[in-house]
């Protein structure tokens, strides 16, 4: 059996464990001292599994070999993945996972250089966001399931009005508590600020901001929080009891990212939205309007977080693009010769971006 069907017999936390100590000393820096994500942690290690697997056919896997990786290496990596189908984006995530790794190492002075640096991956057409029109994000945000349990339609109603009302990203809003206590900010987390009518955010890079929260969302938190720990009995409304997170599930613990996504995304189908909903689209949708009704590119960079206006600027194309479906559809002289009978342009099919 070769090296690598032995690996793919083995969990992922069984491969992590095989990494080097230098790596293992790398993910618990950003899990720890950079406080990222659960998820971009995860992403880290199997971008270094990959780079290990990579240097290994190079006959470079041991952990000084690992260091010893050169540009050559890096732009063949890169070429293989390439090959391999592997979209530019997704090589360029990567790269981007590998250049940390060696930053990191360079500073502990285990490396001389990061070959990385100048690697770049295909070049890839920059994706629009993918943002729900205004009339469905209304539609999604009013829409009551009368048939659902009181606890949870109480509980995703709410989520959806934040995440609508204050362009959170879905560990933004998991990460709240319904107050904070000493542990909040030492462990990286929001909270809400009901009086003021202020969400405090804890983002990307530890970097705190604040949100105003919109009249329906604080009144949908309200109900939200009228029977939070009412909702539940037993052992599970003693945990709730004792737990800060601003939304939990039925035991009374703090609801994970995935369990938002999956909820959002079953609210967007009950609700007859004929478009993928999750958090993201939400926190686009929010950026999107927000910036047809002020143009304040600013503003909305500071609401959304984002270190680089030039992160922002991507909402101006999805809202000229809107302009320009407006004017091809409604203008007598927009559409071209033989178009006449044709349906107004489709909007592109775009896929989300990240951040």
């Amino acid at each position: 059996m070769s090296l690598l069907q032995e690996r793919e017999q083995l969990s992922f936390e069984e491969q992590c464990a095989q990494l080097p100590e230098v790596v293992q000393r790398y993910l618990v820096h950003v899990r720890v001292q950079k406080r990222l994500a659960d998820r971009t942690c995860t992403l880290y290690a199997l971008d270094l599994l990959r780079l290990q697997q990579f240097a290994q056919e190079v006959g470079q896997g041991g952990p000084e070999g690992l260091l010893a990786l050169q540009p050559v290496h890096i732009r063949r990596f890169a070429a293989q993945m390439h090959s391999a189908g592997r979209s530019p984006r997704g090589i360029a995530l990567i790269l981007s996972g590998w250049r940390s790794f060696f930053r990191w190492a360079a500073q502990q002075e285990l490396v001389p250089f990061n070959p990385v640096e100048g690697v770049r991956g295909p070049k890839a057409a920059k994706p629009l966001p993918k943002a729900l029109g205004v009339d469905d994000s209304v539609q999604l945000a009013s829409f009551h399931n009368t048939d659902a349990d009181p606890w949870i339609e109480a509980r995703d109603a709410a989520m959806v009005e934040m995440l609508y009302s204050c362009g959170l990203r879905v560990a933004e809003l998991a990460g709240l508590d319904v107050q904070p206590d000493q542990s909040t900010q030492q462990q990286g987390r929001g909270w809400i600020d009901l009086v003021a009518g202020d969400a405090h955010v804890q983002g990307k890079g530890s970097k705190r901001r604040i949100v105003p929260v919109g009249s329906k969302a604080l009144e949908a938190l309200r109900a939200w929080l009228a029977q939070r720990s009412l909702g539940l009995t037993g052992a599970a409304q003693q945990a709730a009891l004792g737990e800060p997170a601003l939304f939990i599930g039925r035991r009374g613990e703090r609801l994970s990212t995935q369990s938002v996504w999956a909820r959002i995304k079953l609210r967007g189908q009950q609700a007859g939205l004929a478009s993928g909903v999750h958090p993201h689209v939400l926190r686009h949708s929010f950026a999107s309007h927000m910036l047809q009704s002020s143009s304040d590119l600013r503003a909305v960079q500071e609401l959304l977080g984002h270190s680089s206006i030039t992160t922002t600027q991507i909402y101006t194309r999805l809202d000229f693009q809107h302009l320009a479906q407006a004017y091809e559809s409604a203008h007598p002289r927009a559409r071209r010769q033989g178009d006449e009978g044709k349906s107004a342009a489709s909007p592109v099919q775009a896929r989300d971006v990240e951040d």
